[in-house]
């Protein structure tokens, strides 16, 4: 019996590598051509009515310097000349200057720019990990590396950065809490230098197949939604309240200790337990309050 063969699939495509393109020095080639043109022209009005090889030699010489031609490219500064031959990818011109390379080339020869560029992101809002809304938005500078990846790989890779940043932008929000309510927790707002360092991170992993290279990320905005800022805001001021109350406190206990162990360590005066705690809650109430304390004189004994 005869077995039928199973249709195999194609595995994951390799991603495009860019290459040096084979090209001449193009100024060189015009001199010749040029050269060759003349020649050309001038056995054609020579042999015209009179050598029909001359003829025909000076009509193939203008022919093929016709031919030859369109293969002249310029390539700008911080430019590139994709050159693809009958669908196929056969390198990448850099450097700048005219160049030579292979005509038949011309039908597609797509630009890619290697300058540096700058993406200013919307501003978008979105839940970070506390779940409260916040808006976000991010500067992404960014060039091109790989000038084949860019062109094969993607469909347009300027649409692709742009919506890249987004995604990574939101997916970043969602990983932090806008404040460090907790101790030692990352923060969107406490940890920009953290914060930026993984979304450049995760945008480069993102961006890597398109060939762009991301240089630097920065935010350029971030706030509470406006639905929630007012309450957002109150709770901001009750919690630094709170820490300087602490800190208040934390001073005035070492202070009031302090204060003990001079008196203990000289002969000003003997004070019982109660005296001591009499005195302790004194100085915690002076050092503590809010507002200057008004003084009270004693004229009587110590125990009156």
């Amino acid at each position: 019996m005869s077995q039928t063969a199973e249709p195999q699939t194609a595995g994951p495509r390799e991603p495009y590598r860019e290459q040096p393109a084979r090209a001449l020095p193009g100024v060189p080639f015009l001199i010749g051509a040029a050269i060759v043109s003349v020649i050309g022209v001038v056995l054609i009005a020579g042999g015209s009515g009179h050598s029909t090889a001359q003829l025909v030699v000076g009509i193939a010489l203008i022919v093929v310097v016709a031919l030859l031609v369109p293969g002249v490219v310029v390539v700008q500064p911080n430019d590139s000349c994709v050159l693809i031959l009958l669908g196929r990818y056969i390198g990448t011109v850099r450097e700048a200057g005219m160049w030579w390379v292979n005509p038949f080339t011309i039908l597609s020869r797509p630009r890619v720019s290697l300058r540096i560029r700058n993406f200013q992101g919307e501003r978008i809002k979105v839940n970070d990990l506390s779940g409260n809304p916040i808006e976000i938005a991010a500067v992404v500078v960014w060039r091109v590396t790989d000038t084949a990846r860019a062109v094969f790989d993607v469909e347009d890779y300027g649409q692709f950065v742009v919506v890249q940043s987004e995604t990574a932008l939101r997916h970043l929000a969602n990983q932090y809490p806008y404040d460090d309510y907790e101790q030692d927790a990352l923060s969107l707002r406490g940890h920009t230098d953290e914060v930026r360092a993984s979304l450049q991170a995760e945008l480069q992993a993102r961006l890597e197949r398109a060939g762009i290279e991301i240089l630097e990320t920065r935010l350029t905005h971030l706030a509470y939604a406006p639905e929630i800022a007012e309450v957002m805001l109150r709770r901001q001021q009750a919690e630094a309240i709170l820490a300087a109350r602490r800190t208040m406190v934390q001073g005035a206990v070492a202070l009031v200790q302090m204060a003990l162990a001079q008196l203990a360590d000289s002969d000003l005066s003997e004070m019982d337990t109660e005296r001591k705690a009499a005195m302790v809650s004194n100085l915690m109430v002076v050092l503590s309050g809010d507002h200057s304390p008004a003084p009270v004189i004693n004229t009587g004994s110590l125990y009156t």
